[in-house]
């Protein structure tokens, strides 16, 4: 059976070596993958070096489109997913997420009948201004698989009258967490690189457009992060897209005293996760990641997919008010410890479980 699999971001990549993981060691002689790779991903050469931390097999097919608006990068990923459909056998198109590749992947496949398989179904925001809750909805509303990290993503489809094809698998991203959180902490130097001892630092991510691209919202959020770094060390692994607004509205000041990073390799961020005092970040993959780690998340976001991390206390949901985003850091709790709701980090095996039926 023939899959081919549409990725083109970090997250994406990440769950895609979940799965790519399982399919090599327990299902390889039920599925023969291909991975194409939109090419949107921001720095190449990262995107290499995950490939090869994650032990993905490399792309079949590079799309090389990157840097465009939504309009025109979803049309010509429809365009070149289609022509590698036309040309090569497929039982499955395998999305992930909410990208405009998983949107593209999509229509590519249901026009040319090939049935889709969405892992991450059933995620909702509720919130129609996100470009993700678009694609969300769309790629939910036409897979013939649709793969739940969660009860609530299961109940979420079931109220827009979605049923058929739903499966409750848990979360392909814990199975990730578990398998590389010791071998990361053996892995990776970056604590050392930077002085850095357990528990003794936060970590800040911010990458999101609705961040990014509002000078109201970018300003309140790097105000608290320079106010943060004053008296706590911070690491910034710094998005080029967040680095660039930073420069154009003259607010580089406010990082003088963070320690400030390129983007890093899956090894360093998973060391980094494990061991912050608390991680401050706009990133859905890293609300979770802060829970399966269990240290304390503040997401900069009006609201989240992730209900479960906020129920259970270990995810504050504080917008991009410098005010609340202090006070959160500054009344830092842990939450409750218990069965996870993302599953058993088995959600991969079971996905090609249910396909190999």
């Amino acid at each position: 059976m023939k899959i081919s699999t549409l990725i083109g971001t970090r997250p994406q990549l990440i769950k895609a070596a979940a799965v790519s993981r399982i399919i090599k060691s327990e299902f390889n002689n039920k599925f023969e993958e291909n991975i194409i790779h939109t090419g949107q991903h921001y720095d190449q050469k990262m995107s290499e070096l995950f490939f090869n931390e994650l032990n993905i097999p490399f792309p079949k097919f590079n799309m090389n489109i990157s840097s465009l608006k939504h309009g025109e990068m979803t049309g010509r990923m429809i365009i070149e997913f289609e022509k590698y459909l036309l040309e090569n056998k497929t039982d499955y198109v395998l999305v992930y997420g909410d990208t405009n590749s998983t949107l593209a992947g999509m229509l590519a496949a249901i026009k040319l009948d090939i049935p889709v398989v969405h892992v991450e179904a059933g995620l909702r925001s509720f919130n129609m201004k996100m470009p993700e809750e678009m694609n969300r909805i769309l790629v939910d509303r036409l897979s013939k698989f649709l793969f739940c990290p969660t009860l609530q993503a299961v109940n979420n489809l079931s109220n827009e009258g979605i049923n058929t094809g739903v499966h409750q698998v848990g979360d392909v991203m814990f199975d990730i967490a578990l398998y590389y959180k010791d071998k990361a902490k053996n892995k990776s130097s970056i604590l050392l690189d930077y002085k850095l001892k357990p528990q003794d630092f936060y970590l800040v991510t911010c990458h999101r457009a609705e961040n990014t691209n509002d000078n109201n919202r970018l300003n309140q959020i790097f105000s608290a992060i320079n106010e943060l770094a004053f008296s706590n060390k911070v690491i910034l692994p710094l998005h080029p897209r967040t680095k660039k607004y930073l420069v154009q509205n003259k607010m580089m000041d406010f990082l003088k005293n963070v320690i400030v990073t390129e983007p890093l390799p899956f090894m360093d961020m998973i060391a980094l996760e494990q061991s912050a005092s608390a991680i401050l970040t706009d990133s859905g993959g890293i609300q979770k990641e802060a829970f399966f780690y269990g240290v304390p998340c503040i997401t900069m976001r009006d609201e989240t997919e992730w209900v479960e991390t906020v129920k259970l206390g270990w995810n504050k949901v504080v917008g991009a008010d410098k005010n609340k985003i202090l006070n959160a850091v500054n009344s830092l709790s842990y939450g409750k410890l218990g069965e996870s709701p993302y599953g058993n980090g088995q959600a991969s095996k079971e996905i090609l479980n249910i396909l190999s039926k």
